[in-house]
């Protein structure tokens, strides 16, 4: 047993040191000429969104803590994104994969987790997944690898490669290389908890804001100080907001909540696909829109500076959906006056 878990973390390994870094690029918007706004491109990963980070991270997390063996089936609770890494790296090491997600779920995110062969169940709510999931696992005798648990601890945040060191190692030679502000939004919670103590133990002058979508509980959580509040209704943002305040969610290391609306989400990647020519999933709209508040606001007080956000994943996954008209306006709404309000941005 002993053989195949350093076998698993050495192929586990090999793909980090693959896949080492992404790509940070500044955004040409006229009107930012003193303030510097920066994404950093987590699509580019080998399973295509930020979640590539966190399930390499936490199956390492379980097989150095021996909970996972050969032959043991992985279990998930995943709105997609994250099922979809933790398919891969389950088929790397050869143990069988099941995602628990809402019946929701983008149909291309289904096809991926099928295709590195992990089979879907499905619940009809966000709120069923966590319940489904812990019974499954005791039905089979399975490992609920639990991102909402254990995301926060499965990520060294005092470096090696975090996603927080990557931001700053890369930004060192730019005019402004210690950004005033991070912007992250909240899925499990494990980025940003993770950003935010990298940000305390290196002693950087920087804000971390954590935007949240309507329907979830992380900002009215942050806002009442009320770790046990819940929602009724789940996320139309796919990949962030939750029903409930998570484990992993690290209040006291983040500087400022934000609630963003979801027009505002879907509007800001629709307006974003118009500079970089490519398209990106509505949680990268959540950050944008704050991002760009924060700009907004710096500019307003003549401050210089620079801001890094993140494009979580790639949008060809919800061409269905953030991309189809009919569907955001029978589900989202009119995005419209968030377009005309950000088309203002790109005048000159």
């Amino acid at each position: 047993m002993r053989d195949w878990t350093r076998q698993a973390i050495d192929r586990i390994k090999a793909d980090a040191r693959r896949s080492a870094d992404t790509h940070l690029f500044r955004l040409d918007i006229p009107k930012l000429s003193r303030v510097h706004l920066y994404l950093k491109d987590e699509s580019t990963h080998p399973t295509g969104s930020l979640k590539h980070r966190l399930a390499r991270s936490l199956f390492l997390y379980a097989l150095v803590n021996g909970k996972l063996h050969q032959s043991v089936t992985v279990i998930e609770a995943s709105s997609g994104s994250t099922a979809v890494s933790e398919a891969y790296f389950a088929k790397m090491i050869e143990v069988p994969f099941v995602a628990v997600m809402p019946r929701s779920t983008a149909t291309s995110k289904i096809r991926q987790i099928e295709h590195y062969g992990g089979h879907c169940r499905f619940v009809e709510s966000a709120h069923e997944m966590h319940d489904a999931a812990v019974a499954l696992a005791a039905d089979i005798d399975g490992y609920f690898m639990d991102q909402f648990m254990y995301a926060e601890r499965a990520t060294d945040w005092r470096g090696n490669n975090n996603i927080a060191e990557s931001i700053f190692y890369q930004m060192e030679r730019e005019p402004w290389p210690v950004p005033g502000t991070i912007v992250m939004s909240a899925g499990t919670g494990g980025t940003s908890a993770t950003i935010g103590r990298y940000i305390r133990y290196k002693g950087y002058d920087t804000k971390l804001l954590v935007v949240d979508p309507e329907n979830s509980a992380f900002y009215e959580s942050y806002t009442r100080n009320d770790r046990h509040y819940e929602c009724d209704a789940s996320s139309r943002i796919e990949g962030i907001g939750r029903p409930k305040v998570e484990y992993s969610f690290q209040p006291d290391v983040v500087d400022e909540m934000m609630q963003v609306p979801d027009a505002a989400s879907v509007a800001t990647v629709l307006w974003l696909e118009k500079i970089i020519r490519r398209k990106a999933g509505a949680s990268t709209g959540t950050n944008l829109w704050g991002a760009l508040s924060v700009a907004e606001k710096m500019m307003r007080n003549d401050t210089v500076g620079s801001i890094v956000t993140l494009l979580c994943d790639s949008g060809e996954r919800y061409l269905d959906t953030y991309y189809n008209p009919d569907w955001v306006l029978d589900n989202i709404g009119d995005v419209r006056p968030y377009l005309d309000q950000l088309d203002g941005w790109l005048a000159t």
